[in-house]
């Protein structure tokens, strides 16, 4: 596995909801995702988490950060079956350094479309995994 920070450059990823989060609020890494969002994709269960802050932050409605984000090209992939079953296997490497589900849920979609996953979390580094992770940060 490899863990960096990304470059500029318009690269195809599964984004984290951390990664979209970043981008929202012009955080730091929010110019890598940007340059990302045309050709990468976000897993149904980490766009959920993505609305979720939003609802909980109060400053957007959802549906216009949805509207944005499918503006510039970003795709919602449904979680399927499959993606499921590699989420819960991969809660026993995964679980000394504390990821969640939609965390699982992000490196099961990498894993199925073979692309990186984009991250804020720098947790996912310290893990040996079957999925490329790329640090915004």
């Amino acid at each position: 596995m490899s863990q960096q920070t990304v470059p500029a450059g318009a690269e195809s990823y599964v984004l984290d909801a951390s990664a979209i989060l970043a981008w929202l609020h012009g955080e730091t890494g929010s110019e890598i995702v940007e340059s990302s969002l045309g050709s990468s994709v976000i897993c149904s269960v980490n766009w959920a988490e993505v609305l979720q802050k939003i609802i909980a932050r109060g400053t957007r409605e959802p549906e216009e950060v949805g509207e944005d984000l499918q503006y510039v090209g970003l795709a919602v992939v449904p979680f399927s079956a499959a993606d499921a079953e590699r989420a819960a296997r991969l809660w026993s490497t995964s679980r000394s350094a504390g990821l969640s589900l939609g965390d699982r849920a992000c490196l099961s979609l990498a894993m199925r479309l073979e692309l990186p996953a984009l991250t804020a979390d720098r947790r996912w580094a310290t893990l040996d995994l079957a999925a490329e992770v790329r640090l915004i940060r």
